[in-house]
């Protein structure tokens, strides 16, 4: 069965089966390989993606359910790393191994995009079905407390007409 798909901005149309992961139509059928996988069961958070802006665990969601929708991967957050989580997270060398980082980084970007000023609590509950075999918990927390700063700078100086 056919279904188109935009992903980061780009319609798609693949021929799979209806309850196909999202996960295997971006990796396995579109090459798009910064979506990790994990567990296969949403439970570690390697695999998330945005679907209309929302995080989702791409592992569990079967293609049917994003058709006509707007999907962002890694590879979509900022083709040129310019997203504020991106800057943190490079700024601050937060991954060790990595494995982890996409999907962190897409869960991050999806609580800056709801919670301008996340607290510790905020920070935590939202990052927590996200798992670090390394234990960078640390550094992702201050990686996404500089994002804050980084859009925050970003967003004073686009109101100013300051050019970057």
């Amino acid at each position: 069965m056919a279904f188109t798909i935009k992903i980061n901005g780009t319609n798609h149309t693949v021929d799979v089966d209806h309850d196909t992961p999202l996960l295997w139509v971006l990796r396995d059928v579109l090459g798009m390989t910064g979506t990790k996988f994990g567990c296969g069961q949403a439970l570690c958070g390697a695999c998330t993606v945005h679907v209309n802006g929302q995080a989702v665990r791409s592992c569990i969601t079967p293609v049917a359910g994003v058709a006509g929708k707007s999907v962002t991967t890694i590879e979509g957050l900022s083709p040129d790393h310019s997203h504020p989580v991106q800057q943190a997270w490079i700024e601050l060398d937060v991954p060790q191994c990595g494995y982890c980082q996409s999907g962190q980084v897409m869960q991050a970007a999806a609580l800056l995009a709801k919670n301008q000023r996340p607290t510790d609590a905020d920070i935590d509950e939202v990052m927590k079905g996200n798992i670090c075999r390394c234990g960078t918990y640390q550094e992702i927390r201050a990686a996404i407390k500089r994002a804050v700063v980084i859009k925050r700078a970003a967003n004073q100086n686009a109101a100013q007409g300051v050019v970057a």
